[in-house]
């Protein structure tokens, strides 16, 4: 059995089974990429539910393994140099795992360059994007007189949506026909749209490439219980 007595972590969210990847997260648009790629990989893990309150995310256990406070992270008992290791950050653990099985990231050089291409193009800008619009069109930055914040992410959200729904244009996924970790990470910040009740405000159904692409995204068995996993208490 393996000892996972090194991550702090393991304390406040204790392994059943320490032989087998662990993941901790919540079922927000980042925290699904992590048990969306374990299922579709079919990685053998353990899911830990850590909630978004402060007595979760800044937990002196969670900081431990992440530092910035953010879900999701994992510790794989079976890391590459064959000791335990641990990640934080939604795109590293995606390109990890992709690494780990060979899965999910290309036949080749080219493609994989690919794919992380888009993966970053949705760490770096669709991400931050939409998660702004959340804050400004649902959540508290929702209730500021000023709305010029709010239009500068509906905008630039709606430029963003645009730049899919060109590059899907006769593809099934965003690098071709297979499907891969960038669509894992970005389908789900696509879904988040509806979340946000901002659907109508971008313009959504004018994106019908997009809308096609999140059907079949949400119609993958995988997709379909990593979008649940941890389950909400």
């Amino acid at each position: 059995m393996t000892d996972l007595s090194a991550f702090p972590i393991t304390k406040k969210w204790p392994a059943q089974n320490p032989d087998v990847l662990q993941l901790y997260s919540f079922p927000t648009p980042n925290g699904v990429k992590a048990s969306i790629a374990l299922e579709e990989m079919g990685i053998p893990y353990e899911a830990h539910l850590v909630t978004l309150a402060d007595a979760d995310v800044k937990s002196p256990e969670f900081l431990s393994l992440n530092p910035n406070n953010k879900i999701p992270a994992i510790i794989d008992p079976n890391g590459p140099d064959g000791t335990p290791i641990g990640l934080f950050e939604s795109g590293a653990i995606l390109i990890y795992l992709a690494e780990k099985s060979g899965k999910l990231l290309g036949n080749n050089a080219t493609e994989r360059a690919q794919i992380i291409q888009w993966v970053m193009f949705q760490m770096g800008g669709l991400g931050p994007m939409l998660g702004q619009l959340g804050f400004f069109y649902k959540f508290a930055g929702s209730e500021w007189e000023d709305k010029r914040p709010m239009e500068r992410y509906l905008n630039e959200g709606k430029r963003l949506l645009n730049v899919l729904n060109l590059e899907l244009a006769g593809k099934e996924w965003i690098t071709g026909s297979e499907f891969s970790i960038a669509d894992i990470a970005i389908a789900p910040w696509l879904r988040a749209l509806d979340f946000y009740g901002a659907k109508e405000a971008i313009g959504w159904e004018e994106h019908g490439n997009l809308v096609d692409y999140l059907k079949r995204f949400e119609a993958r068995p995988a997709v379909q219980t990593g979008l649940v996993t941890p389950p909400r208490d």
